[in-house]
């Protein structure tokens, strides 16, 4: 088990925050495997995501660059749920912030880049699979008129956003990093996730063995809600800010 997580002198507890697409539905970003998921609705939509079509097949790629442009992710704004994040960064209770989402609106809401982990990488910047140059993905949005199937302009490879595709791993270090932020917490919040995906949902597990107290803000079960020694189903907009009010007031 690992050590106790320092505390503040105000007693708050250590807080380490694995944020789900449910922290964004408030923002207009449909989540994936709710009720009303993007992938709920369309399961064949979910092949837009698989590196291994991606990489061999145009239509794939053209149609996943037409996702991208589309997306809600846009227009999005930070909720009062990502703002109550906030206030517990500034509290000096927040540990990390280990986020599903490619979203940046936790960034936007004013959380350091430093306390946000992107698990699944981020929608904002984009790659050359061939030589790795990287990119602004609205650039290349700007360019897929005239290029549907946009390649890299220095080497001619394949260009893909930095979001996580099925088949890829996790970018090593930021995992890891989840995984000392979920061990050295006092609480670990769960905040709008199946956890159905791994290896990130197997944070839990490690928080709950390091000796954390688990608060899981869902309105669906999740396999770890055994875990837990709170399950909160209310609204995500009106949970956390009040959970988080109440972590401050310890």
């Amino acid at each position: 088990m690992a050590p106790p997580a320092a505390r503040r002198e105000s007693n708050a507890p250590v807080v380490t925050v694995l944020a789900g697409a449910g922290i964004s539905t408030g923002s207009g970003i449909p989540d994936f495997r709710g009720p009303d998921g993007v992938w709920t609705r369309d399961p064949a939509a979910a092949q837009l995501l698989e590196h291994s079509r991606y990489v061999t097949d145009a239509a794939i790629r053209r149609r996943t660059w037409q996702m991208w442009r589309d997306s809600p992710v846009w227009r999005a704004e930070p909720t009062p749920a990502h703002a109550s994040l906030v206030d517990l960064e500034r509290a000096g209770a927040l540990r990390a912030i280990c986020t599903q989402n490619f979203d940046g609106l936790h960034q936007r809401a004013g959380s350091s880049v430093g306390k946000v982990l992107e698990l699944h990488g981020s929608l904002t910047g984009s790659r050359c699979l061939r030589c790795g140059a990287a990119e602004p993905t609205a650039g290349i949005l700007a360019r897929l008129d005239a290029e549907p199937d946009p390649h890299c302009t220095g080497c001619g490879g394949l260009l893909a956003t930095d979001v996580v595709m099925f088949g890829e791993p996790l970018p090593s270090a930021v995992f890891d990093a989840a995984i000392e932020a979920a061990a050295g917490c006092d609480v670990f919040v769960v905040i709008g996730s199946t956890l159905t995906v791994q290896p990130v949902a197997s944070l839990t597990t490690v928080a709950a063995e390091a000796g954390a107290r688990v608060v899981i803000v869902n309105a669906e079960p999740t396999p770890y809600d055994h875990l837990a020694d709170r399950v909160e189903r209310r609204p995500i907009q009106e949970a956390l800010p009040a959970l988080v009010r109440e972590l401050l007031a310890v």
